[in-house]
């Protein structure tokens, strides 16, 4: 373990973002995280995983701590569930194929998704009709105050639609280590009902889906709608869908009768924040090195080299646009340093 000076953190970052970390450190083990946090001298730290859910828009002065703790295991099972925990530095899509090669249902529809586990419970990261919640049992994390580790119940986290505690109060005070979840063995939940799944099953001409039938589709599915990051940087959805009140929603489809949306409760809509950027003209739409995605309005992407405040500019345009257009309100989803 060896603090570097001016690194390049654009392999570290989806988006392909060219900033320099003053100091950077990656640890492999809790024994180095613990010894990096207790360094003096670096009063600011910037916790790093997989880089997923960030735009870097500067340069990082503080000291950038890389977590590469891996390691995934079964702590207990029984006849119909077992409880894995995975540790922070783990891929998250490689982790979900190491659960379905085990055979162990419950995150098969979060295949795909870039990050790594360890971030995994900050956004609460769902996808077709899953969340991160239904299967989480526990999650372990330091405390960059006192350094102590602590464990954190799923009540402990506080939960939401891409968030949680981690993104709330305790944002910035805690590096999550390690996740543990609750995986079915048998009579698996299949969750085939949200999106396109259904359909591409069929084309699949898969009639009786295993859960790796179900994860290869959702696989097909996002690889046809969303680019791979490792060749055109970007961080998924960059947006969240935005939930709005039933009346708002009468009012909306007042002028656009055709407006897709999703029950939440008796009073609450999700609307496809994708849909509202399309409608608002900027799907596949390039401003020289940036722009947003031709297959999916939600990503915006990096085409080579562009900067990170570009990819803000463009962010905060759309987000004007939308409100204008539609009096909704859409919020980023990543993390904006």
């Amino acid at each position: 373990m060896q603090i570097q000076q001016n690194i390049s953190l654009k392999q570290y970052n989806t988006f392909g973002i060219e900033v320099l970390a003053k100091h950077f450190v990656s640890v492999s083990t809790l024994e180095e995280l613990n010894d990096v946090l207790v360094l003096k001298g670096f009063p600011d730290k910037l916790i790093l995983g997989g880089g997923s859910n960030m735009l870097l828009t500067q340069n990082q002065e503080t000291l950038v701590i890389h977590i590469n703790i891996k390691g995934i295991s079964i702590t207990s099972e029984d006849e119909d569930y077992a409880i894995v925990k995975a540790n922070a530095g783990e891929n998250w899509h490689e982790f979900v194929l190491w659960c379905l090669k085990n055979d162990l249902g419950g995150i098969e529809n979060l295949s795909l998704i870039p990050g790594n586990v360890g971030t995994a419970p900050i956004q609460n990261i769902g996808a077709y009709g899953v969340e991160l919640k239904d299967t989480f049992v526990s999650c372990t994390a330091v405390s960059l105050e006192n350094y102590e580790l602590r464990s954190f119940s799923k009540a402990d986290c506080d939960f939401g639609y891409r968030n949680s505690i981690f993104k709330q109060e305790l944002k910035g005070k805690y590096v999550i280590t390690s996740v543990t979840f609750k995986l079915s063995k048998k009579h698996h939940k299949r969750n085939v009902n949200y999106g396109s799944i259904a359909a591409q099953l069929e084309i699949m001409q898969v009639t009786n889906p295993n859960i790796q039938d179900i994860s290869e589709a959702v696989i097909q599915i996002r690889q046809s709608k969303l680019p791979d990051p490792k060749e055109i940087g970007n961080s998924g959805s960059f947006f969240k869908n935005p939930i709005i009140s039933k009346a708002d929603y009468n009012t909306l489809t007042q002028s656009f009768q055709n407006i897709p949306s999703y029950t939440i409760s008796n009073n609450e809509i999700k609307i496809p924040a994708g849909w509202l950027i399309e409608k608002a003209g900027f799907k596949g739409k390039r401003f020289g090195d940036y722009g947003v995605h031709k297959n999916q309005a939600l990503v915006l992407v990096n085409y080579g080299n562009a900067k990170g405040s570009d990819i803000l500019k463009l962010s905060k345009l759309i987000q004007k646009t939308v409100k204008r257009l539609f009096n909704i309100s859409i919020e980023a989803e990543v993390n904006i340093l």
